[in-house]
């Protein structure tokens, strides 16, 4: 018996299943659209295989319907810079399960919350933080030495802000990394290390994703 509307699960499933409808586009041209067989996003919705989209097909999608591309995420992938309030004098940060790589670049088990750091909101204010989305992961490697060390928790915040050059996490591919990244020209950014062991990366401005910026760090002495 084929499942009705109702029993598919909330998120990036059913938002795809009421875009496509509310579009009139059909799931088997959709899924030509992103070259591939006329029944994978029939599969996606239906039974969950494969259990998320990948980034560029989520990202073509997004483009055909006008809608932002965390629309189609899954809410584990939506999780950087979910920052749940606490109280009115406290904010829980979530502490994420995945690691940001100082070195060539690591590719995250997952996104899940594990624990959370306890911020002052006062604090956060003082440092402009106040309301944004913020989350906290662990660097990876040595590249961004003597800044950040490997197994130094940093806060990422990911509130949407104009780029400027700093200490950033970006995605390039599958890979999530922390890096100085600075505006190079043309159309292309700058992806640099503390360590002078490890050369600079010259890439396409379309081709990273970055994250958020690194505003904290925190580690043993």
């Amino acid at each position: 018996m084929a499942k009705s509307d109702t029993d598919i699960p909330a998120g990036a499933r059913r938002r795809l299943l009421a875009l496509a409808q509310e579009r009139g586009a059909s799931l088997a041209g959709l899924s030509e659209l992103l070259g591939r067989n006329p029944s994978y996003l029939q599969q996606f919705i239906r039974k969950g295989s494969p259990r998320k989209l990948e980034e560029g097909d989520r990202r073509t999608l997004a483009r055909f319907f006008g809608v932002d591309e965390g629309e189609l995420a899954e809410a584990r992938e939506k999780s950087y810079g979910a920052t749940p309030p606490l109280g009115a004098g406290w904010v829980e940060v979530p502490r994420l399960d995945i690691g940001a790589s100082a070195g060539p670049g690591a590719l995250p088990a997952g996104e899940g919350a594990f624990d959370a750091f306890r911020f002052s909101r006062r604090w956060l204010a003082e440092h402009g933080l106040e309301g944004a989305r913020l989350s906290a992961i662990t660097v990876e490697g040595d590249s961004m030495e003597p800044l950040l060390n490997d197994g130094d928790e940093i806060l990422v915040d990911c509130t949407e802000r104009p780029f400027r050059d700093g200490i950033h996490v970006v995605r390039l591919g599958e890979s999530l990394m922390v890096k100085r990244v600075a505006s190079a020209g043309g159309g292309r950014l700058s992806l640099l290390s503390q360590n002078l062991a490890y050369p600079p990366v010259s890439v396409d401005v379309a081709d990273v994703d970055i994250i958020g910026r690194v505003v904290w760090k925190g580690g043993r002495i």
